[in-house]
């Protein structure tokens, strides 16, 4: 089946956390559900929580589609199970090079108060000695115009630094990676938006899943969700491209969130009262519709702050 033509996926994302002892309560909010824009479609979406609770269900600033819910009684653990049905779009046709006036019409789009969060520092996001230095050393620097600039410095950041799951936190500032050249989606993305920023390009963050079909150039592994960036060009609009991957968003791209950066699109980010040490165990599943589904694998559970009340337990970086 060509990669350009649409794409329809299952996918299943599972976040079980459990804790050391019985919570007292709990309260946690969700951007599971994939998003409907860029020609992407979703056919179907559910969530399961347990203990069974009723999520309220909202959109945040960046257009997400949130889930919000809080659990009152004693409970040793809260699961939560999202199923979707997706149809996704192919990557889009794009020029060689863009016009030679492509960073002057880029000027004139890009207006500081219509994407004022897109163009200045966030969170993870920001510029910094470090990243001047290796923007400096590796050469990535704006070109003619901003398409080419733009994926020449995501196969530059796909050559330079290591992909290493579990070689940083969910927290971990932008000088981790550029400091010891390994990192995993995430750090891949922010570094990519700091920089694109500096040059006036408005960029955002997006979180989802990738279905793995061999492709060159693929390093995100099985069972793990994904995380790339947008980039607002003149004529093109948000033009996804994934540094990690050293490729165009296309047909293997879910999108299911957009922010600044990873603390506006976490998959879960939560509070629970008590409980002692916290344990969260993640399991993702992306079969394409009509294929077997392979077998969901637990992943190693992983620790989270212990001996606080209340203990915010964030998803871990996509594909930590």
């Amino acid at each position: 089946m060509s990669g350009d033509t649409p794409r329809r996926f299952l996918v299943e994302h599972l976040s079980d956390f459990r804790y050391q002892e019985p919570a007292q309560g709990s309260l946690m909010l969700l951007r599971l559900q994939p998003r409907e824009d860029g020609g992407q479609q979703v056919s179907s979406f559910a969530l399961e929580i347990d203990p069974p609770t009723a999520p309220v269900t909202f959109a945040d600033a960046f257009g997400n589609v949130c889930h919000l819910f809080n659990i009152h009684r004693a409970h040793e653990h809260t699961a939560v199970r999202s199923r979707s049905d997706i149809e996704t779009a192919p990557a889009p046709d794009l020029p060689d090079r863009m016009e030679k006036d492509a960073w002057d019409a880029l000027a004139e789009i890009a207006a500081p108060l219509d994407h004022f969060e897109f163009l200045t520092p966030s969170r993870f996001a920001r510029p910094s000695p470090a990243l001047e230095a290796f923007a400096e050393a590796n050469g990535l620097r704006r070109g003619d115009d901003p398409l080419s600039s733009l994926l020449e410095m995501s196969h530059g950041l796909h050559t330079a630094f290591r992909y290493e799951p579990g070689s940083t936190e969910v927290d971990s500032p932008i000088e981790h990676i550029l400091e010891t050249g390994s990192g995993v989606c995430q750090d891949y993305t922010h570094v990519m938006i700091a920089i694109a920023r500096s040059w006036g390009v408005p960029s955002r963050y997006v979180s989802g899943y990738i279905h793995r079909e061999g492709v060159p150039g693929e390093q995100t592994p099985e069972g793990a969700s994904h995380a790339w960036a947008e980039f607002l060009l003149p004529d093109l609009g948000w033009l996804g491209i994934d540094p990690t991957n050293d490729t165009l968003a296309d047909h293997r791209h879910v999108r299911v969130a957009v922010g600044r950066d990873y603390a506006d699109a976490a998959p879960t980010r939560g509070a629970v009262f008590g409980g002692g040490e916290t344990r969260l165990d993640v399991r993702v599943r992306v079969s394409e519709a009509g294929e077997p589904e392979p077998a969901i694998a637990p992943r190693p559970e992983r620790p989270f702050m212990s001996e606080a009340a209340p203990t915010i337990v964030p998803q871990p970086a996509a594909d930590q």
